[in-house]
């Protein structure tokens, strides 16, 4: 009888764990759905799809937003929003959200646009060697989703707006969380005429 009351007990607790573990991501996840959405794929231009991006993409930004409001900025990502947001995240809250949200499916971001030539895809897949400029597949792969390994994200679900506002960020100097400051490098190169042709070809790049 207290063999069977034992277990009785510590199928509950294990019950209970695996139920707080279960609610707590999602609960997490509906303070970021106002401007991620529900599902992580965001109805706002401004702000990011989140659904189908790769773990280690969200967690390492993450903790990039939190670094900066642990110290006035100075070190991680700085935003406004983001850092306030992750300020009090712990490391397996933030690991949580990340696989969370690498596990919803992602949506594409606009309807078709009649391209009028093949300069976003060209850039996107080859580059422009006469420029220096590496081709996007190189590092997010010729499908757009990434390298899981590596932590470089998924473009696809992205706005063309946020995409562009991405490269200026970075052209600009005012995003600076890029691995050995590839894209830095990269958006320097490319004129406001390539990053609205890489956007809209990245935003209309299958999903699936």
């Amino acid at each position: 009888m207290k063999i069977r009351l034992f277990l009785g007990s510590t199928l509950l607790l294990i019950s209970g764990l695996f139920t707080v573990q279960a609610t707590t991501v999602p609960e997490k996840a509906a303070i970021c759905s106002g401007c991620h959405g529900t599902d992580g794929n965001s109805l706002v231009q401004e702000y990011p799809t989140l659904a189908g991006q790769r773990a280690l993409y969200l967690q390492r930004q993450l903790q990039a937003f939190r670094a900066a409001a642990h110290s006035n900025n100075k070190e991680g990502r700085a935003d406004p929003i983001m850092s306030s947001m992750a300020a009090t995240l712990s490391d397996a809250e933030i690991a949580g959200l990340a696989q969370y949200y690498a596990n919803q499916p992602v949506h594409k971001a606009t309807k078709p646009i009649a391209m009028t030539d093949d300069a976003g895809k060209n850039l996107f897949d080859g580059g422009d060697l006469s420029r220096d400029i590496a081709a996007c597949a190189a590092c997010h792969g010729p499908d757009g989703k990434g390298m899981a390994a590596a932590g470089f994200p998924s473009l696809l679900g992205q706005t063309p707006h946020y995409l562009v506002e991405q490269l200026q960020k970075f052209k600009h100097g005012d995003r600076k969380d890029d691995y050995q400051g590839m894209m830095q490098d990269t958006s320097a190169k490319l004129t406001a005429q390539d990053m609205q042709a890489l956007a809209e070809y990245i935003a209309q790049m299958p999903t699936d």
